[in-house]
């Protein structure tokens, strides 16, 4: 996942619902889907977040001690600035870019 080439909103915006539960017919099965693929998307920049900040830590035991580094800094900004993952998640349900699928219809085909 490119966060760079998303073209999620950062602020609220309004969703038609017509558009949100077209694939699924229902809207409550949507917003689960799309809930479901935020906390993904969440997990996901948390572990990239934590990687990178990890590469910052200095392990001392002087609490007195206090480092400004700037490039830390200016990665954690880059994170703040993204858009929120329920923002993405929604964005890509609406290009059509998550995959799903209704395990109750495929169990009674079978």
């Amino acid at each position: 996942m490119d966060l760079k080439k998303s073209n999620a909103p950062v602020n609220t915006t309004t969703i038609d619902k017509n558009l949100v539960d077209q694939p699924t017919d229902n809207i409550y099965e949507a917003i689960s889907i799309i809930s479901k693929r935020a906390t993904q998307i969440n997990t996901d920049i948390k572990k990239e977040l934590l990687e990178k900040l990890d590469e910052f830590a200095t392990y001392n035991d002087s609490l007195e001690e206090i480092f400004e580094n700037k490039e830390q800094i200016e990665v954690s900004k880059f994170y703040e600035r993204l858009p929120k993952p329920h923002s993405l998640a929604v964005q890509e349900w609406l290009e059509d870019k998550i995959y799903h699928r209704n395990t109750k219809i495929d169990s009674e085909s079978l």
